[in-house]
């Protein structure tokens, strides 16, 4: 096998796993059921054929998110964002965005125009977002008007019901364990195959996520290894970005010529003393 042969199948590989253990557990209906029933257990009717998962594709960045979009049967739109440890609102924006494109894509399915006077069929939003940290202060409900607009009435409104880890037996729960495991291994491992390996062991004896991870077990560590590849490319791009604005700042400083290099190296703690002497040595040949 060639080498550009055996590099392609490897990114077609990595392609694959894009899916996130979150989006992969609930491509199996009885999970996805289960899901559903955890957010209406009043409803006893409501069946796996009745369920079906909306792809919503990423309109913000090509970076991977854990968002799904759920219609039961043509009456609910139901959207599910996870925010990760790392809490912020902005998750809003995402819903405003993500319902709007699933409603576009919706009336495009079934071919309902907008610009007729026949006033078009939807469904019913509801709106979701997991938090995998800890819940702290963050109130049950965020809204946009209240996030952003300081409680105004404003002419575009959207409310999302928030989720956090509780006491409650059901999937929604396991997975948010699942991944507050997966951090503290994270923690402990760094971001390597044996922190995904723990997690996966930790969660079985717990009986967390037991039967899913029993049956996918290879493919969790695949799905979570080609996560830590995107984590890596992102964490490396913010250095170098870090990096080449405090360059800028140091070269700035130098040219002003009112502080010694040992006080700009206060100021951009990115650049080693030497790098500093190599720039002052550029900025002063072309002076």
């Amino acid at each position: 096998m060639s080498d550009d042969t055996k590099q392609t199948q490897e990114v077609k590989a990595k392609r694959t796993a894009k899916n996130s253990v979150f989006l992969d557990l609930f491509q199996d209906k009885k999970n996805l059921l289960e899901l559903y029933k955890t957010l209406h257990p009043e409803d006893a009717d409501t069946t796996e054929d009745k369920l079906d998962i909306v792809t919503i594709d990423n309109v913000l960045t090509d970076n991977l998110y854990n968002d799904l979009g759920i219609m039961v049967g043509n009456n609910k739109l139901l959207l599910l964002l996870e925010a990760q440890a790392s809490w912020t609102v902005n998750i809003l924006i995402r819903i405003l965005l993500y319902l709007a494109q699933s409603y576009h894509e919706y009336f495009e399915r079934t071919s309902q125009s907008l610009y007729k006077s026949k006033k078009v069929k939807m469904p019913k939003p509801e709106l979701y977002v997991i938090y995998t940290g800890n819940k702290g202060r963050k109130s049950d409900i965020i809204s946009l008007s209240k996030e952003f607009f300081n409680g105004a009435d404003i002419d575009i409104e959207i409310k999302a019901r928030v989720i956090y880890e509780s006491d409650r037996d059901n999937i929604i729960n396991e997975y948010i364990v699942f991944c507050k495991v997966f951090n503290e291994q994270v923690k402990v491992h760094g971001m390597t195959k044996q922190a995904v390996t723990e997690t996966i062991r930790i969660c079985k004896d717990r009986n967390i996520l037991k039967q899913y991870l029993s049956s996918k077990e290879v493919e969790v560590v695949t799905i979570m290894m080609s996560l830590f590849d995107d984590e890596q490319i992102m964490r490396t791009y913010e250095k170098d970005l870090k990096r080449e604005t405090e360059r800028e700042t140091a070269e700035r400083m130098i040219k002003m010529g009112k502080l010694s290099l040992e006080e700009i190296g206060l100021c951009v703690p990115a650049l080693s003393f030497d790098e500093l002497k190599e720039l002052e040595a550029e900025v002063m040949q072309l002076s």
